[in-house]
């Protein structure tokens, strides 16, 4: 079998014997030798052409040992040099361009290999072949710099970029405009925007400013999101004689024009392209769609668009983006599913475009299904497409989703070494606001602390900052900006750092941390962004319980908006002022803004706390007659709010079913808590059953509904409700209650013996009782629903937690300083009338916050009259 097998692949003998072919360094060697025996002339255009067609490393290698041993080597480096980058293989011309004399052509082969370096992306190799250059003495030319400055704006590097400015200088090259335009480009983009406006002025005054120059500033300035001044120096560079913008002028200055909202400007330079022509390159139309589309005028942005002859994808993508961004998303996914009929080739920025102009209007359900659209495609999305994503799946709190995202980043972008950290810094701050508005802020801050201190960025703490002041950790959020601050840290916390920690002392009534981060406003002059932490330092205030600073922030404001009188006005409401809102509702409605929705729920807010009922009954009536509001669900609640706690119950219960739409849990648990006020077991029967109807049960309604049975002595039925809430797995909330002291807030709870000064709290408080007792005061032990005795009923009232925070607010408080004390439940009548007498045996007024509104208690009165 083998023998045959053998026999069967058997050759003929003569095609076993055939000669080898010589290979090509036998070509070459042979070649050489030929030229040698002729005539030694002769050899130069053999290796000259040799030196370009030859197809290996190996090869030039060759011809390199040729030249040494001919001894041509030197009349043959410079196109050794290129033959040897040609087969990328720098370390052996670097290895050649070290042992040449310099001179020009020496200089345009270090040019060359800088050059290279930089295409490549090499940009710390070109700083290294620069340094090279320098130690050996080969003066770089004006070549070299824009190739070496290019690097270093692109590592960043400053202190790369000021050395080389340096040699610049030393060189004499600071006059030469091709160098100093590098110099302004270079500064630029290492974040130096002050060197390279000097840098400019210094070419300017030199008088060597080209069209270069003017560009690569105002393209400083307008990357630098300085529109300001790229608008203003794009106004000087056209009242220059001498100088022509061109396409690139446009492109540059335009979304500066649309970043300031400027769009007359951009007008004006839409006419400058008409006049000179311009328009038709389909980079200015892009740059003008874009303009038009940030200064919401998406109609003028579409004319542009249907007139430009040539549209490109990003002709397209401007338009979709635009219709996104102004909310129209219909138009949007019109233009979006055109461009799949024309079969435009829908790339990475079409699709974010969509699904981030639905994650900015909170439609995170429709952002989800456009990426999954985008995945069946086969389309990669980028960062910016994920950070989109994970805005969508926040503003829906969809958790499930954005696990999902947070797989996907894990698995495509994070984790690999050549990423940009900027844009894995990206994906890292939406995945923590994501997971921070979902309500897992433990998630949120084990990748916040995985992020290195010195990597974190602004975002990086503003959003996790904002997710504990959005969702009840205010202290967290309040230790974390102070963290932020602190000596060492160079981070500066933007505007909506600023504002979240704002929020956070509204939400806690830390008056104090409050007036400490305005002040820091103050210090740091944030004047661009003033209106906007004017606002959140009105609420601030007044939910602080400091409505004179309130006002006072208020009437120093240089511009206000709906907004700011808005805020003042649920100021006013939460303390029970209702004359004072009315005054500024009268003063809003004459500095020219017109009510709408949120000032009608706010105005009846303010009725209702203020007991201005007749008022409240009018402002509703008057929502749809005079100012065509149609009343929504939150108005409807208020109203029966209002009407539930003024007792009464025909009018609430006919408002209740005439609503245009189904009553849900909230218009229940409104009339649940004015049955509470005035004790009407039937009807809190009745609202108690539909709120089990909608399955809308929680500690709150429960609550209510036992308190009125207590209220009414029927502890059976008292019992029969806490024997339910066990059985539902609810537990009622304790009673909980927090007062500023000079070494910070202590907080209390019911009966709590854990503060280090409980000994002398007790006492100072059993004192007051004392005094109080002596004056009228009898406490109210109806207010203990428990079924014990008279005296055991008075023990379970001295504990409250509200009277134990007074307690320690006076034995820390110097006289006549306000006691600020906030409650996260509503204070019961006995606190209430304790308090009352309490202001009038003691300096300090009392100012106490509960979940409902402010009381302020002094000289033996309360600003809610009883009422609340």
């Amino acid at each position: 079998m083998l023998r045959s097998f053998s026999r069967a692949n058997t050759k003929p003998e003569f095609l076993l014997q055939s000669k080898p072919r010589p290979s090509g360094g036998a070509i070459t060697i042979s070649l050489f030798s030929s030229a040698v025996a002729q005539n030694q002339a002769s050899l130069t255009p053999i290796t000259s052409t040799l030196l370009q067609k030859c197809n290996s490393l190996a090869q030039a290698k060759l011809i390199h040992q040729q030249l040494l041993v001919q001894g041509l080597y030197q009349d043959f480096t410079t196109r050794l040099v290129s033959a040897y980058l040609t087969h990328n293989a720098p370390s052996h011309s670097i290895s050649i361009l070290e042992r040449l004399t310099p001179s020009t052509s020496v200089v345009f082969c270090w040019n060359t290999i800088i050059r290279r370096s930089l295409r490549l992306g090499f940009s710390h190799d070109v700083l290294s072949l620069f340094r090279r250059m320098l130690r050996l003495h080969c003066p770089p030319d004006h070549y070299t710099f824009p190739f070496v400055l290019k690097a270093c704006g692109e590592l960043p590097s400053f202190r790369s970029g000021a050395a080389v400015h340096a040699v610049v200088s030393t060189t004499g090259f600071d006059s030469n405009v091709f160098v100093c335009n590098a110099l302004v480009a270079m500064y630029a983009r290492c974040g130096e925007l002050d060197d390279a406006r000097q840098m400019f002025e210094e070419m300017h005054d030199k008088g060597i400013c080209d069209i270069v120059s003017w560009n690569s500033i105002v393209a400083a300035y307008t990357q630098s999101r300085d529109a300001k001044n790229a608008v203003e120096l794009f106004r000087i560079m056209m009242n220059d004689s001498e100088i022509h913008p061109d396409i690139v002028s446009l492109v540059n200055v335009l979304p500066a024009c649309g970043s300031l909202g400027a769009s007359l400007h951009g007008m004006q330079l839409h006419a400058f392209a008409l006049r000179r022509g311009l328009f038709e390159d389909v980079f200015v139309g892009n740059a003008l769609m874009d303009m038009y589309a940030k200064c919401r005028m998406i109609e003028q942005a579409n004319k542009v668009f249907e007139s430009m002859e040539v549209k490109d994808v990003v002709s397209w993508n401007a338009m979709v983006t635009g219709y996104s961004q102004a909310g129209r998303f219909e138009e949007a996914l019109g233009l979006f599913e055109k461009m799949r009929e024309e079969k435009i080739e829908l790339d990475v920025v079409t699709w974010s475009a969509v699904i981030a102009g639905y994650a900015q209007k909170g439609h995170g359900y429709e952002a989800l299904g456009v990426f999954r659209q985008m995945q069946l495609c086969g389309s990669k999305p980028n960062v910016v497409t994920l950070v989109s994503v994970l805005s969508g799946c926040a503003s829906i709190a969809a958790l499930l989703q954005g696990k999902e995202t947070h797989c996907y980043a894990i698995k495509c972008v994070l984790n690999y070494d050549w990423n940009d950290p900027g844009e894995d810094l990206m994906v890292i701050n939406g995945l923590i606001d994501m997971y921070a508005k979902c309500k897992s802020t433990n998630v949120a801050r084990l990748m916040f602390d995985s992020v290195a201190p010195s990597d974190r960025n602004v975002v990086t703490w503003t959003v996790m900052i904002g997710g504990y002041a959005q969702h009840g950790e205010a202290n967290d959020a309040l230790k974390l900006f102070s963290e932020m601050l602190q000596e060492g840290n160079s981070m500066k916390p933007n505007t909506f750092t600023i504002c979240c920690a704002l929020m956070a002392c509204a939400h806690l009534a830390a008056l104090r941390f409050g007036k400490q981060i305005h002040a820091y406003i103050l210090r740091n002059r944030y004047e661009s962004v003033m209106l906007f932490m004017e606002n959140c330092l009105i609420d601030m205030y007044s939910k602080s319980g400091d409505m004179h600073a309130a006002r006072v922030v208020f009437d120093n404001m240089q511009h206000r908006n709906s907004v700011s009188w808005t805020s003042l006005l649920t100021g006013y409401g939460m303390h029970g002022y209702g004359e004072e809102a009315i005054k500024v509702l009268d003063d809003m409605r004459a500095a020219g803004f017109v009510p709408d929705g949120i000032t009608f729920l706010v105005l009846l807010y303010v009725c209702s706390h203020s007991g201005m009922v007749d008022q409240g009954i009018r402002f509703f009536e008057s929502m749809h007659t005079e100012y065509s509001v149609t009343p929504e669900l939150d108005h409807y609640a208020c109203m029966v709010d209002l009407l539930g706690r003024a007792g009464r119950f025909g009018q609430a219960l006919e408002l209740v079913h005439s609503m245009p739409m189904e009553p849900t849990a909230i218009v229940w648990i409104a009339l649940l808590s004015g049955c509470r006020i005035h004790g009407n077991v039937e009807l809190g029967e009745y609202a108690a059953a539909q709120l089990q109807e909608l399955g809308s049960e929680n500690d709150g309604s429960y609550t209510l509904l036992s308190n009125i049975y207590a209220n009414a002595r029927r502890w059976r039925d008292v019992a029969r409700v806490r024997s339910l809430m066990k059985y539902s797995g609810v537990k009622k909330r304790p009673g909980c209650s927090w007062v500023q002291g000079k070494k910070g807030t202590a907080t209390f709870y019911v009966g709590d013996r854990s503060h280090p000064q409980f000994e002398q709290i007790y006492k100072l408080l059993a004192d007051l009782i004392q005094r109080i007792k002596a004056i009228g005061f009898v406490p109210e032990t109806n207010c203990a629903l428990h079924d014990v005795d008279d005296e055991e009923k008075g023990d379970l009232l001295f504990e409250h937690s509200e009277k134990l925070a007074l307690a320690y607010g006076i034995l820390v408080s110097t006289p006549g300083v306000p006691i600020h004390i906030t409650k996260n439940l509503r204070v019961c009548s006995d606190c209430h009338n304790a308090f009352t007498y309490i202001s009038m045996i003691i300096d300090n007024e009392i100012i106490l916050r509960d979940s409902s509104r402010f009381h302020h208690f002094k000289s033996g009165s309360c600003s809610c009259r009883g009422y609340w």
